[in-house]
């Protein structure tokens, strides 16, 4: 009773010391070596609420507790330093008291980055890569490597890559999302061995994966899933992944699965078709857009004619047909993504400026963001004008795609 009340009274204290803010980090630290786990636990809420970067050092301190509760509360914490707003997002929002079970795991894919010129401390990425394969429970571990895609950290590449030998489905998954974010090639054939998981989530994450970092070498395995699944999402999965993966030997593949029931599938074989790039497909393409009722696909088809040739800005064009969508809540990540890798075409890229200089909000916000990841100079002047856009939330935009697109540019 009297080491509880001990602790509870601590708790107390370390509560009305954290509210001084940055000057009370020094006395944190103490109570970071209390033998009493709720009273560490405290002392990382306080340093997490701090933030900043003097919460920095005593975080990484926080990331070596045994706790799993103190490992992930430190590692969120560190996010949120970068990432203003995640602690209420990430794993920590879902934790019960200390020394309570975790009971939230990861249900939702996390989509979240760093913004491109944001520059992570080393030591940092270094304390939260290892509780990648070093964690005390798997929550942790697969927290952390949540936290390492969220923070671009390419350096904890081979701690992501040691990890995907886990048992843990959670674990596995974090990781693979993470190795599509930091986008380093040279993990693509440590990730094959996944493509046959058990594990749907884990084998549609390792197929996305391996269309992401372009890895060739898997491409007949790919068939063969794609082929021999009866799972209707992995086989989706397989296609888009090989639409990523163009081969003029895949064509007639793409070809006859655009004529599928499956409008996932038939988007895909679209997918497949614009990355061939092959003009004598315009006639098929436009013959099937003409024909197409669902959405999905006919975004991919537009995708696919403006690949191909298409880049006109005339009324109903398939360039302002994907630009328009940019205010469709539902497809407006399919249509960035589309329209960012035409973007890296110099001539495509010479077609979005006036679109974005007289579009809707969301249409400029879309294209400054798509603009801002081409790294091209020459985009610069068009997003400086962006920047001063009467619109303050355009303004906003405008001026963190200027910063994004010189980092970009100068290869971060």
């Amino acid at each position: 009773m009297l080491a509880a009340s001990v602790a509870g009274q601590s708790a107390r204290e370390i509560r009305a010391i954290a509210k001084d803010g940055s000057t009370s980090i020094p006395e944190l630290l103490q109570f970071l070596k209390s033998p009493d786990v709720k009273v560490r636990t405290e002392a990382v809420k306080g340093l997490v609420e701090i933030g900043g970067p003097k919460s920095i050092e005593p975080l990484i301190q926080a990331t070596r507790d045994n706790d799993d509760q103190i490992q992930i509360r430190a590692v969120d914490g560190l996010v949120n330093v970068y990432l203003p707003g995640y602690v209420a997002q990430g794993l920590t929002a879902n934790l019960k008291r200390a020394g309570s079970s975790i009971k939230q795991r990861f249900v939702d894919r996390n989509d979240q980055v760093v913004e491109r010129y944001v520059l992570v401390r080393p030591e940092a990425l270094e304390a939260i890569g290892k509780l990648v394969t070093g964690g005390s429970s798997m929550e942790s571990r697969a927290n952390a490597a949540r936290a390492v895609g969220i923070l671009r950290g390419r350096q904890e590449l081979p701690q992501l890559n040691t990890a995907l030998r886990s048992k843990d489905t959670e674990v596995l998954y974090e990781c693979l999302v993470a190795i599509q974010k930091i986008r380093e090639e040279q993990s693509g054939p440590r990730v094959q061995f996944l493509l046959r998981d058990l594990s749907e989530r884990v084998q549609i994450a390792a197929i996305e994966t391996t269309g992401v970092l372009q890895n060739r070498a898997a491409t007949p395995e790919l068939r063969t899933v794609l082929e021999t699944s009866g799972k209707p999402k992995v086989r989706r999965a397989a296609l888009t992944a090989l639409a990523m993966l163009p081969d003029p030997a895949n064509r007639p593949l793409y070809t006859q699965m655009l004529a599928d029931k499956d409008e996932a599938l038939r988007a895909a074989a679209a997918e497949g078709l614009a990355r061939l790039r092959m003009n004598d497909d315009a006639p098929m393409l436009q013959k099937a857009y003409d024909s197409e009722t669902k959405r999905a696909p006919q975004l991919a088809l537009a995708f696919a004619m403006a690949m191909d040739g298409r880049t006109e800005t005339t009324e109903n064009s398939p360039l302002l047909v994907l630009i328009g969508n940019l205010s469709s809540t539902g497809y407006r990540g399919v249509v960035q993504a589309y329209l960012t890798e035409l973007a890296q075409d110099a001539g495509i890229r010479l077609q979005l400026y006036a679109p974005m200089e007289r579009g809707t909000r969301d249409e400029k916000i879309g294209l400054v963001q798509i603009l801002s990841a081409t790294g091209d100079p020459q985009a610069e002047p068009h997003l400086e004008k962006l920047s001063r856009d009467g619109d303050t939330q355009v303004a906003q935009e405008g001026l963190r795609a200027l910063k994004n697109l010189r980092a970009a540019s100068s290869g971060r």
